[in-house]
């Protein structure tokens, strides 16, 4: 009964050491695996966070104060972009992406409301989930809104993030017909 009370106690404590051995790897395992597109396990240094969330903020302020300026400033400087939007074809190209805003741009009585949601910041790419409301004053004698949610994936070029990838998905408009 002895032998059996020590194998059962010397079993456990295998077990035991085998559970903390495995906890410990798992803990020291350095959390730099990436996979093909750049997204890491490891927290990527704060800066680049901050710079990641700089340019999504100055892209989003740009959009909202109609600045084509700023908002050219937040574009990849390959011409690498592709503008997503329901009931458009993709708009594949900076230039084409510009075009687009400048155009809008040019009516001033729509506004912008931006909120952050969430990112996700590898090393060299990011993504940022928003959600936006859009709104006329009058559109066809009604006020109008879109609430959407916008993603956007940001690559870093050359120690600096840009825009490179913008997709829209309205959630609700004002011209929606209840169920």
């Amino acid at each position: 009964m002895k032998n059996i009370i020590i194998r059962n106690q010397a079993a456990l404590l295998s077990v035991l050491l085998a559970f903390f051995i495995l906890i410990s790897n798992s803990c020291n395992i350095e959390n730099s695996r990436k996979d093909d597109i750049g997204f890491s396990d490891k927290m990527t240094d704060n800066k680049s966070h901050q710079d990641f969330k700089a340019v999504l903020k100055n892209h989003l302020n740009a959009v909202s104060n109609k600045d084509l300026k700023l908002l050219k400033s937040t574009m990849s400087p390959n011409g690498e972009m592709q503008l997503i939007l329901p009931g458009f074809e993709i708009m594949y190209s900076v230039e084409k992406f510009m075009n687009y805003h400048e155009n809008w741009f040019k009516d001033s009585t729509w506004t912008f409301e931006t909120k952050i949601l969430n990112t996700e910041i590898g090393d060299k790419v990011g993504l940022g989930v928003t959600e936006i409301v859009y709104r006329e004053p009058d559109r066809n004698g009604e006020p109008y809104f879109n609430r959407m949610i916008v993603s956007y994936v940001l690559k870093k070029i050359d120690s600096n993030w840009y825009i490179i990838k913008d997709h829209a998905s309205s959630i609700e408009k004002s011209t929606d017909k209840p169920e």
